[in-house]
């Protein structure tokens, strides 16, 4: 039977662990694997269960993770968002499904949204052996996100940060800025449908907090995954929304057109609308379309009795 239990992995190299659910179909395995985590300052119960399930329904194991530093996971000070821990934190996520001998360690693949598919994007370069990747809304490029953001909100999300910076030089508590805001406020995220669309994916009772340590303002700009679409060999989905306010709809595609087994799902929506309603449920069918064309349930040499 089909279920989902707790798990967790030592991420790092200070005995920090990432921890998640792993979903596995019925039926015996081993199954291929889903490794699948969120964007910017969000957590697994946001909304990514509900992908897990279609996934898990169609024959596919998922692994469902928070960062360190968020969610259930370890990590202190909380809310940091640390774009390098964030990539080890996958690597480690891989590691941990190869090892697991109900699942396929050669039917891997990726699957991130938003700032999460960017990680994605840079993961599958680096791990050339991923048998697929999908990056939802995926963020590519940091100078064209910030440019996205209205300028007064980049001004004092600036200021916030070397304020942060300032005071993690001597130890002292982490000053925060909320993730998703109303436009013009001290947010990472400020357009008109960010903060209604953000919040409305967090279910009562989570483990969230909408803020992350101010100094990931000043890295945001420099992180531009989307330039390594070039490098990744693996079929890659790009789920792009056409008026996505937060990671820009034209960066993301010239991005995918570098990839070399790139293809392109587009969506007359915006960037949080692909998490609910009809638009989720297209771009599942699209996700699980490609998921059955690249990474089959059934392996060469398997047969179903009848």
């Amino acid at each position: 039977m089909a279920g989902r239990k707790s798990v967790e992995f030592e991420s790092g190299n200070r005995g920090e662990r990432c921890r998640g659910w792993l979903y596995e179909p019925g039926g015996t395995g081993p199954f291929p694997v889903v490794v699948m985590a969120h964007g910017l300052g969000g957590i697994k119960e946001m909304r990514l269960d509900a992908y897990a399930q279609r996934f898990c329904a169609a024959g596919y194991a998922c692994l469902v993770f928070d960062y360190r530093h968020f969610g259930t996971s370890d990590g202190f000070p909380r809310q940091l968002l640390d774009i390098n821990r964030q990539l080890v934190d996958w690597a480690s996520a891989i590691a941990f499904a190869r090892e697991n001998r109900n699942l396929r360690p050669n039917q891997v693949v990726l699957w991130g949204t938003s700032f999460g598919g960017g990680h994605v994007i840079f993961s599958a370069a680096r791990d050339r052996t991923i048998a697929a990747a999908i990056a939802q809304c995926p963020f590519t490029d940091g100078v064209a996100s910030v440019f996205a953001l209205n300028l007064m909100s980049a001004v004092k999300v600036t200021v916030l940060a070397l304020c942060d910076v300032m005071r993690s030089l001597v130890g002292m508590a982490p000053v925060m800025v909320a993730t998703a805001g109303p436009p013009g406020s001290a947010a990472l995220m400020t357009a008109r449908d960010a903060l209604g669309g953000y919040l409305a994916l967090v279910p009562d009772g989570s483990a969230f907090r909408n803020q992350v340590a101010a100094r990931f303002g000043l890295n945001i700009i420099r992180y531009r995954p989307g330039r390594k679409a070039r490098d990744i060999s693996c079929p890659t989905l790009f789920c792009v929304c056409e008026t996505d306010s937060v990671a820009p709809a034209g960066p993301t595609k010239r991005y995918a057109k570098c990839a070399p087994k790139g293809e392109v799902c587009l969506y007359q929506a915006g960037h949080f609308d692909i998490y609910v309603g009809k638009d989720f449920e297209k771009v599942v069918a699209d996700q699980l379309e490609f998921l059955q064309r690249h990474v089959p349930t059934k392996q060469r040499g398997e047969y179903v009795d009848v």
